[in-house]
């Protein structure tokens, strides 16, 4: 035991609110199965989360699992744009001149105040339908040999979607790199002036000031709020299934409609996604606990 760490204990209130609340949900369940006339049937589930190939003779992931990886692989892949966006505006909002200060604030209020469906709507049918041409995507895939062919299947999944893949990226790094730039901008302005002032006073230079001084400390106070950010990234994913990208809930859509189980397909999402945040949380908690050892 660690001297001064009390030792967690159970005591009779938390046991009153546990049993109450395992009594709400035995009561929820309950009036669902009484109340509800739906015939539940699980069997379907295991085979679209895996299949055997005959061919490969091994088990491979069916729809669901391809779409769990899929929304694993979009918040990777948007993960560096959105950090990007975020820590560029975040520092743009921070500024003494008015201009990146306007152009920060309406890249934040413009996105932060539409609709996540309305923004991608938008973007994927008007500006990026503009861009992708511009980039040479198509052309790049089309023109790609087969080597390179299966590497970018291998970031990006089938090819026949990655211009849409892109689209989606980079529609949803923006989206997140509205809120990530309010993280960085509170970040910034939790240093105190007077850190400034001392800086200024010894004569370091205003790169000098903010690479010595200001970002170490920043990047310490903003990683958990971004760590949060990244969570809720995976879970804001799901609106790219609007421009027929198959993460999890188009998969799901598709699945429940061929199989007509509707609630297991969804609980099951829901488990999955579930699984997927809470195993992040844990991680960055555990990265979050060990950078503040770092620094004892």
């Amino acid at each position: 035991m660690i001297p001064g760490r009390n030792r967690a204990r159970l005591g009779w209130i938390d046991a009153a609110v546990l049993t109450a609340a395992l009594a709400a949900v035995a009561y929820v369940v309950y009036r669902v199965d009484s109340v509800l006339e739906y015939r539940w049937d699980w069997s379907v589930i295991p085979h679209f989360l895996y299949r055997w190939d005959d061919e490969a003779q091994r088990w491979i992931p069916n729809l669901l699992m391809r779409g769990f990886f899929t929304t694993i692989r979009l918040a990777l892949l948007s993960l560096i744009p959105a950090a990007l966006f975020g820590a560029v505006f975040g520092v743009m909002r921070t500024a003494g001149r008015l201009l990146p200060r306007l152009l920060s604030r309406t890249y934040v209020e413009l996105i932060r105040n539409i609709p996540p469906l309305v923004f991608i709507f938008i973007f994927y049918f008007f500006i990026s339908s503009q861009i992708m041409p511009l980039l040479g995507v198509e052309d790049l895939v089309r023109g790609a040999s087969p080597a390179r062919l299966r590497s970018l299947e291998l970031v990006f999944g089938p090819a026949s979607l990655i211009p849409n893949v892109i689209s989606g990226v980079i529609c949803l790094a923006m989206f997140q790199g509205a809120y990530m730039t309010e993280i960085v901008r509170a970040g910034i302005q939790s240093i105190p002036g007077t850190q400034t002032e001392a800086g200024l006073s010894i004569g370091l230079s205003r790169w000098q000031l903010w690479r010595r001084v200001i970002l170490p400390q920043a990047i310490r106070r903003v990683i958990p709020p971004l760590a949060g950010q990244f969570i809720t990234l995976v879970k804001d994913s799901s609106i790219l299934s609007l421009i027929s990208i198959q993460e999890l809930s188009f998969l799901a859509m598709e699945t429940a409609v061929s199989t007509t189980r509707v609630f297991e397909v969804w609980i099951t999402v829901a488990g999955l996604y579930f699984c997927l945040c809470y195993f992040l949380s844990l991680a960055f908690d555990r990265l979050e606990k060990r950078a503040a050892m770092a620094r004892t």
